[in-house]
């Protein structure tokens, strides 16, 4: 028998509406008592009693035991959550930026109080990845996960390849429609897509990883040339995070551009869609699509969340319990695409082994092996020098995983 739960919802902006629209459809036993918002001059279309400004309505309120966080403001999420979990509500949220950067502290007030945080739509919108790699996933061995985790970049980047529109005319027109902010740092410059990744791979692989220690390179810098280039070669752009595991003992994450070729999954996943591959030992290659953000898939996925709790549902965290079995490195060497205009970048970058140099008035590129690290020492010169650089694997055939697979095979 499942249990009423009486809710109270932070904020009330697309997902809030949305995870509302939802629920007036269902039966579920569950009832909204109270929503705090911050501007009580909005007009809304719910009874104006149901509002609040005063978030201790909703946190002090002992006959509210659910608590449902949708707001903006990473500390201030924070805050609500650790106090609800704290005072015995369980708490559904998709802020994936406090998570991520608060992951340790949130298992651990869990784990001292026996309340639940559930997050399924912090992470790929209406994509049911976390439960997955909760439960289906508990006891596999995954090689890596990888997808495109972020909606607005992947709606600018359709728009260039399929529309030939340049940069700044798809940043806006994603802004137009709600997909990007105004200050759209966040998804093209890869941080959104890095949070989700941090989150995914702690129940992945059990790492807790700090989301600056992850590499992070966006499409800010993409150009005409990089897109002729991708067309020539019938490759297209897509920002993809990874999570790979390197041996027995490492794991490494990053967030970079990817040439995809047409035989991969993420080829046709195009505009606002997300996609996640899962690469496993015995299930091998999953694949999962869907809307990564909007206010019915990402409230959809809140509400599954809610749905579960009415049955105590919770994270077991089997495999961070599992405490050092994997541990994070960025001391991994990967296959990239420069296009760059200074010379000296290449060789500060130190390459490798250099597959491919082209040399034009206009357009210079390189394809070559480089180590993670040096990437991570160089990005504001990469970032200033207007250069672009994007994980290649597919142009050398050789793939992190066919690599891996290889060294195996030789032992």
């Amino acid at each position: 028998m499942s249990k009423k739960l009486t809710i109270g919802l932070f904020g009330f902006g697309v997902v809030g509406q949305g995870l509302y629209d939802i629920i007036k459809t269902k039966n579920l036993n569950l009832e909204i008592v109270k929503i705090a918002i911050k501007n009580p001059e909005k007009k809304r279309t719910l009874p104006a009693e149901l509002f609040t400004t005063d978030r201790d309505e909703i946190l002090n309120n002992p006959e509210i035991n659910t608590v449902i966080e949708l707001i903006n403001e990473t500390d201030a999420a924070f805050e609500i959550v650790s106090t609800a979990l704290k005072s015995g509500k369980n708490v559904v949220s998709a802020s994936k930026k406090m998570i991520a950067t608060y992951l340790d502290e949130l298992l651990a007030i869990q784990h001292e109080y026996g309340t639940s945080l559930l997050y399924e739509g912090a992470v790929c919108g209406s994509i049911p990845i976390i439960r997955n790699l909760e439960e289906y996933y508990d006891n596999e061995l995954l090689h890596s996960i990888c997808g495109i985790f972020n909606g607005s970049s992947n709606y600018i980047l359709s728009k260039g390849y399929l529309e030939n529109l340049d940069y700044a005319s798809a940043l806006k027109q994603a802004q137009d429609l709600g997909f990007a902010e105004t200050d759209p740092t966040m998804d093209v410059g890869g941080y959104d897509a890095k949070f989700k990744l941090v989150i995914a791979a702690a129940h992945a692989y059990g790492v807790i990883v700090k989301p600056e220690e992850v590499l992070n390179i966006g499409i800010q810098n993409l150009s005409a040339n990089d897109l002729q280039y991708t067309r020539e070669k019938n490759l297209k752009i897509k920002l993809v995070p990874v999570a790979k595991e390197l041996d027995d003992r490492h794991v490494a994450l990053f967030v970079l551009p990817k040439l995809v070729n047409e035989s991969e999954f993420l080829y046709n996943v195009e505009y606002e869609y997300n996609g996640v591959i899962v690469q496993a030992a015995f299930a091998d290659q999953q694949f999962f699509f869907g809307k990564g953000a909007g206010g019915h898939p990402t409230g959809a996925a809140v509400l599954s969340d809610v749905a579960a709790l009415r049955y105590d549902y919770h994270y077991e965290y089997k495999k961070a319990k599992e405490k050092g079995s994997l541990t994070f490195t960025n001391d991994i060497k990967l296959t990239v695409y420069l296009r760059y205009t200074d010379e000296s970048l290449v060789e500060e970058l130190g390459f490798e082994h250099i597959f491919e140099r082209y040399v034009s008035d206009g357009f210079k590129y390189v394809i070559g092996k480089v180590n993670l690290q040096n990437l991570i020492s160089n990005q504001s010169r990469i970032s200033d020098s207007k250069a672009f650089i994007a994980f290649a694997d597919q142009l050398t055939g050789v793939s992190l995983a066919t690599a891996k697979t290889q060294a195996a095979e030789l032992v």
